[in-house]
């Protein structure tokens, strides 16, 4: 006889055969918070889809008769914004150019200052690190008179690389804290291996350090992402009129509308709003999981 390979090998073990009243109850509560969180997105997509004629006939949960996607075409090209009828086309191409380089300087940043605080550890580093941590408790309002100040005397007030800097200012604080503590999981053996290799700080951290991160690479974009792209106070503040930000242009849209609501068009700019960050979740819920798994809360 030969033993069974390893494909061949099926898990045994008890199944339960009873429903208890626990599990009965766990059951209950996914199914409610499920329809809690996903209510008003069915809403707002069958919202969407009809005509003016069809939504004012009421009935909010039905489905459309006759589905029409003349409400996107309309807030992405033609909905206006002020005296402007672009659609909010022109926003999501300004959040684009905010997003990028806000998202890759910041993780940057952030690894190369998680990397320094767990291994080299230069001096005042645990003052540093406080304070950084201190800075993401305050509120961001606090800070925006003194920058308002700042970004008008270097004279980069209004504009892209003003926002960007704003953004991979505040993403300082997070970022710092998830590489700090990914990387305080990391076996010190392997840096004092390469340090007696003769690599330097810039070596450890490109070839070693960074090719090994990409699950907390992964955990930061996201959050990075997501409160880039969902922020407001910040791009209405520091972008400037002609690089307001596509969260900027919707509540234009919303706001600038005259005579009777177009809620199908409302409904649509929304969703196309919230396109980005619901995709980057979808493609990389998964690494999202493994990189928090991986030492994301460690330290």
């Amino acid at each position: 006889m030969t033993a069974p390979s390893a494909s061949a090998v099926v898990a045994r073990g008890a199944r339960p055969r009873t429903i208890t009243a626990g599990r009965i109850g766990l059951y209950v509560f996914l199914a409610v918070s499920a329809l809690y969180v996903l209510t008003p997105l069915y809403v707002m997509v069958v919202t969407s889809l009809k005509s003016m004629e069809e939504i004012r006939l009421g009935g909010i949960f039905a489905l459309p008769a006759a589905p029409t996607v003349a409400p996107w075409v309309e807030a992405w090209s033609t909905a206006c914004t002020g005296l402007t009828c672009d659609g909010i086309q022109v926003g999501f191409w300004n959040s684009v150019a905010i997003l990028v380089p806000s998202v890759i300087l910041s993780v940057l940043a952030g690894a190369i200052n998680g990397y320094a605080l767990s291994f080299w550890r230069p001096r005042g580093a645990n003052v540093l690190f406080t304070l950084l941590l201190l800075g993401a408790f305050i509120p961001v309002q606090v800070f925006i008179y003194p920058l308002v100040r700042i970004s008008a005397v270097l004279g980069v007030y209004g504009t892209l690389p003003n926002i960007v800097a704003i953004h991979i200012i505040f993403g300082l604080p997070i970022t710092t804290l998830l590489f700090r503590n990914y990387y305080a999981g990391v076996p010190v053996e392997l840096f004092k291996a390469a340090r007696v290799d003769g690599a330097g700080f810039w070596r450890i951290f490109l070839q070693v350090m960074l090719p090994m991160s990409t699950p907390i690479v992964i955990v930061a974009c996201i959050l990075q992402v997501t409160g880039i792209w969902n922020d407001f106070i910040l791009g209405l503040v520091f972008a400037g009129r002609d690089n307001l930000p596509m969260t900027v242009q919707l509540n234009n849209v919303v706001n600038t509308t005259t005579g009777e609501r177009p809620y199908n068009v409302h409904m649509a700019a929304t969703i196309l709003t919230a396109s980005v960050p619901l995709l980057v979740y979808f493609v990389s819920g998964r690494w999202f999981v493994r990189g928090i798994a991986a030492g994301a809360v460690k330290g």
